[in-house]
C-alpha cells in the first residue's frame, strides 16, 4: 500500500489584514478558528504531510490571493504547501509559487476555462497543479460537459433537476460548484474529474459540500466514485469527525490523502494521534 497523506486545511479570509482562519458547515455558518501562521507552524511541528491554504473569498470577491499571508506561512513551514483561491490565469500561479507555495489549487477558473489546467501543467509541471472539485449531490436526468471551440465550459451545461416517480427511477449524481460553493455549474463531477486528469493536473482535491463541517464522515460514495474514475491522487475532504472516518476514506473511499480542518483546529484529534491510529490498523503513513 502506498503511503497515505494527512493534510490539514487552513481556510482563510481577509476580514482582518493579517488574515484569519475560519471554518464553516456546508460552506456556511462560518466561525473563527485561529491565526493562519500559528496554525501552519503547529501542523508542521505535529508532522503533517502537507498543508493546504485556501483563500476562500478571493474568487468571489474577484481579488488576488493574499500573498503577504502566504509568504509568512511559507517562512514557517518546511513541508509541501498548496495554495488556492483567486487564481484566474498563469501569472497568478507564478506569483503564488514565487511566494513560497509548492502547488496551487484551482477551482472556479478551471471550470470556466479548462485550458488553464493544460497551460499551467505544461509550464510548471503536473506536480504543481491541484484541481479542486466542490461537489454536491443532486437528482438529475442527463448531463454532459459541453466545452466550446475556445476550450471553455459552455454556458448551456445543465443538470435537469426533478423529483423521480419512484426510488428506482432516482439517479443521484454529483454537481460541481464554483465561487466557494456560491454557484452551481451543471457540470457532473465524475466527468469533470476525468477531464481534469486528461488536461494534466497532478492531484484532485475533492470536497463534499453536503458533508463539509458536519463531522458525519466523508461522502464515501463520492470519494470512491472519483478515485476509481481517475489515475491521479484524490484528496478526500469534507466531514471528518473521528478517526474511523479517516480510516474509511482510505479503505472504503480509496482516497490517496485525507484532508481535515475542524478536528485539527480545535484540538480534537492531533495529527500524531491520527497517524498512530492509522498505523496500528495497517495503513501506511509517515510517522
Amino acid at each position: 500500500m502506498l503511503t497515505k497523506r494527512i493534510i490539514p486545511c487552513i481556510d482563510c479570509d481577509l476580514s482582518v489584514p493579517e488574515g484569519r482562519v475560519v471554518k464553516g458547515i456546508k460552506f456556511k455558518q462560518i466561525r473563527y478558528a485561529g491565526d493562519p501562521v500559528k496554525l501552519a507552524k503547529k501542523y508542521y511541528n505535529d508532522g503533517a504531510d502537507e498543508l493546504i491554504f485556501l483563500d476562500i473569498t478571493a474568487s468571489h470577491e474577484r481579488r488576488e490571493t493574499m500573498l503577504h499571508v502566504i509568504e509568512k506561512v511559507a517562512e514557517e513551514v518546511f513541508m509541501p504547501l498548496t495554495v488556492g483561491g483567486g487564481i484566474r490565469e498563469v501569472d497568478d500561479i507564478k506569483k503564488i509559487l514565487r511566494g513560497g507555495a509548492d502547488k496551487v489549487s484551482i477551482n472556479t477558473a478551471a471550470i470556466k476555462n479548462p485550458g488553464l489546467i493544460k497551460k499551467a501543467s505544461e509550464k510548471f509541471g503536473s506536480q504543481c497543479i491541484v484541481v479542486a472539485i466542490d461537489a454536491k449531490r443532486v437528482c438529475k436526468e442527463n448531463n454532459e460537459i459541453k466545452i466550446n471551440e475556445n476550450n471553455e465550459v459552455s454556458e448551456n451545461n445543465e443538470i435537469k433537476y426533478g423529483t423521480p416517480d419512484t426510488e428506482k427511477d432516482k439517479k443521484t449524481v454529483f454537481e460541481c460548484s464554483i465561487y466557494g460553493g456560491r454557484k452551481m455549474t451543471g457540470v457532473d463531477a465524475v466527468r469533470w474529474a476525468r477531464k481534469i486528469e486528461e488536461l494534466g493536473a497532478g492531484d484532485i482535491m475533492l470536497t463534499s459540500m453536503d458533508r463539509d463541517g458536519t463531522k458525519e464522515g466523508f461522502d464515501l460514495e463520492l470519494t470512491k466514485t472519483i478515485s476509481e474514475a481517475v489515475n491521479i491522487p484524490v484528496i478526500a475532504s469534507g466531514g471528518v469527525g473521528n478517526l474511523e472516518h479517516i480510516y474509511d476514506a482510505f479503505t472504503k473511499g480509496k482516497a490517496d490523502a485525507a484532508l481535515a480542518a475542524s478536528i485539527f483546529h480545535y484540538g480534537e484529534y492531533p495529527i500524531p494521534v491520527v497517524k498512530k491510529y492509522l498505523k496500528e490498523r495497517g495503513i501506511s503513513v509517515r510517522i
